[in-house]
């Protein structure tokens, strides 16, 4: 009977993400899915599963594996102090560049959290509808930092302002209950020690980190698919992790969480993650949501008028906890907006089952209001996602084009410049000649200036740009200005050279400064041999519809993704993926992987969009 039910769970967790897709049902997590199924398929409707030993070990390895995935989740780098050599160009722009860093704001929004909670939580215990003070403070505080990337990922917001603040919040919100957690556990829990012993586990943790960390380098080089060590590790840090917090009298799950954190720190290759990530959400975290929802038995809950009464009220402490947050976020971002970072994080389930977990395991509280916890925080998981994606729109901010300024208006660089213009660049073009000026200031956006001196450049903002493009005639001119242009900050500089006499005495200089060189008759060569070698070229270069673009891949949307079932697969030609500095003739079954280089062809419309999309980091 055991294995039947197993079967059943695991089956349920193969077709959840198969019919969610096939119905397009995008506004729930699939975790909050998985429970509503296991409620089905247990007590509450059908009773087809039931939980055993065998099932209730895999679920407890859930909860374990899915704090571990949680600490991993926690990007340190947020919380690093930002560096003070800013480029005149973002100076520039940080003038009008709200002072409010994500870090701060999330501070601030989630000590009203802290407080709302407290009260909120004092609130019910006068009222008699929950008397543990602590416990309710630990569950208003709390925030489903897992259901919160998600969202924040598919709107590919991690890489911006206003990303950085919703997903620092939501770390506070696992950090900081979790804290509370064990200090809770260790002052109400029967088996608990002294509170000092819990410092054990932090220094666990940091000789950990410090063990492993000058070896980690070495086993990424060894690591293959035999070994897997990176795997091995993993999950040495979780059982040990777990078995020191079981020991010292707090909960496996903080275990688990420090074990994510430090394997974080560790600093892991992608591919780690994703292969963690597998294992979890492939197999044991399933188990344990879908086994949550079969423990849930409505048909006792909802026969209870308390619990009836308390599920909208703990679903709006839910929500009232985090609503201070409004006005903290709106010191930055746009009204809607801060309504809707208000709304995603209200989303709470994941701490929410681990602290009823332990909650429950301590007789601290009953089943049926663990129940109605519960079903809150599903509440909360259905509703927050649907305002939050009503309301969000782009911030200001995040709609500033790439900045390119040409330094010589011609005919190499005016077609140049009006094609950008069609795409997400904000084009200037400066010339010195009065008679080039007359003839394309009416095509382009064009100055005309009496002298290309550095001092005069940077007098009239031309290096207050993101790319600089050196496209004058004077080489030796364009030599100058292009160092000029570095020791003044800007991040990419890109030079003609017409006289190949003074590019080999300088080129190795500018390379070794990071300025990109180019020479019309090399390039011309190149072309004719191309041509030569591959006649096509010649049909792509004349067609005015379509271009080759090369992106490097910063969007794990599209990452660990077969080409062939890439969305946009048959919108563009992908004929070279660059991994590693190694070129690699893709096929239809070649998988994308994170920071890949795609050199493709496509329509111009089209393939920028893709292009930008591709190179969205999130």
């Amino acid at each position: 009977m055991d294995q039947v039910s197993l079967v059943i769970i695991l089956l349920a967790a193969l077709l959840i993400p198969l019919i969610m897709a096939k119905f397009k049902i995008n506004s729930l997590p699939t975790a909050v899915m998985e429970i509503i199924v296991g409620i089905v398929i247990g007590p509450s409707v059908f009773n087809f599963v039931n939980t055993s030993d065998l099932i209730s070990q895999l679920s407890t390895i859930g909860v374990i594996v899915l704090l571990f995935l949680s600490g991993l989740e926690i990007d340190f780098s947020l919380f690093k102090k930002r560096r003070t050599a800013l480029t005149p160009l973002e100076q520039k722009n940080a003038v009008n560049t709200p002072k409010y860093s994500p870090v701060r704001l999330s501070v601030y929004a989630y000590s009203t959290i802290i407080v709302l909670s407290l009260l909120l939580a004092a609130a019910f215990k006068v009222s008699g509808l929950f008397s543990d003070f602590w416990l309710a403070a630990i569950l208003f505080g709390t925030i489903s930092l897992g259901i919160v990337i998600a969202a924040l990922k598919e709107q590919e917001l991690l890489s911006k302002a206003f990303g950085q603040t919703i997903l620092l919040i939501s770390v506070f919100g696992e950090l900081v209950p979790m804290m509370g957690l064990t200090l809770y556990a260790s002052v109400y829990g029967s088996n608990s020690q002294s509170l000092w012993l819990l410092l054990l586990i932090l220094a666990v943790a940091a000789l950990l980190l410090l063990r492993f960390k000058p070896f980690f380098r070495f086993y990424q080089n060894i690591n293959k698919s035999t070994t897997q060590l990176d795997i091995r590790l993993a999950f040495f840090l979780i059982v040990t992790m777990v078995t020191v917090a079981e020991s010292v009298g707090a909960e496996n799950i903080l275990g688990a969480f420090v074990a994510g954190i430090v394997l974080k720190l560790l600093n892991p290759i992608e591919t780690t993650r994703e292969r963690l990530d597998a294992i979890g959400y492939g197999f044991f975290i399933p188990i344990f949501f879908i086994t949550t929802g079969v423990d849930l038995n409505l048909r006792t809950l909802l026969t209870s008028g308390k619990t009836l009464l308390l599920i909208p009220l703990f679903f709006l402490a839910y929500m009232v906890a985090k609503i201070g947050g409004y006005w903290v976020l709106k010191l930055r971002f746009k009204q809607a907006n801060a309504l809707a970072g208000t709304a995603l994080t209200a989303t709470t389930m994941t701490m929410v089952l681990a602290v009823l977990r332990v909650a429950k395991s301590m007789k601290t509280i009953t089943s049926d209001q663990s129940g109605a916890f519960l079903l809150a925080a599903l509440l909360t998981c259905v509703i927050s996602p649907l305002i939050f994606n009503k309301f969000y729109s782009a911030e200001k901010e995040d709609l500033v084009k790439t900045a390119v300024h040409f330094i010589g208006a011609n005919l190499s660089t005016v077609p140049v410049a009006q094609q950008l213009r069609k795409g997400w660049y904000d084009v200037s073009m400066y010339t010195n000649h009065p008679e080039n000026y007359q003839t394309y200031h009416a095509q382009v956006p064009v100055t005309l200036m009496e002298n290309f001196t550095a001092q005069d450049l940077q007098d009239h903002g031309v290096f207050d740009t993101d790319i600089l493009v050196l496209g004058h005639i004077d080489a030796e001119r364009n030599y100058e200005l292009a160092k000029a242009a570095k020791a003044y900050g800007v991040r990419r500089i890109i030079v003609r050279f017409e006289d190949r006499n003074v590019l080999n005495e300088h080129e190795d200089e500018l390379r070794e400064l990071g300025v990109e060189v180019y020479n019309t008759p090399e390039a011309n060569i190149t072309l004719l041999r191309a041509l030569i070698e591959s006649p096509s070229t010649l049909l792509l270069l004349n067609d005015t519809e379509n271009s080759i673009y090369e992106v490097r891949v910063l969007n794990h949307l599209y990452t660990d993704v077969q080409i062939k079932n890439l969305q946009f697969a048959q919108d563009i030609t992908i004929s070279q993926v660059i991994r590693n500095r190694k070129l690699i003739a893709p096929n239809g079954n070649t998988t994308i992987m994170y920071g890949d280089r795609l050199i493709f062809t496509g329509n111009k419309q089209t393939a920028a969009q893709i292009r930008q999309a591709l190179a969205t980091a999130n």
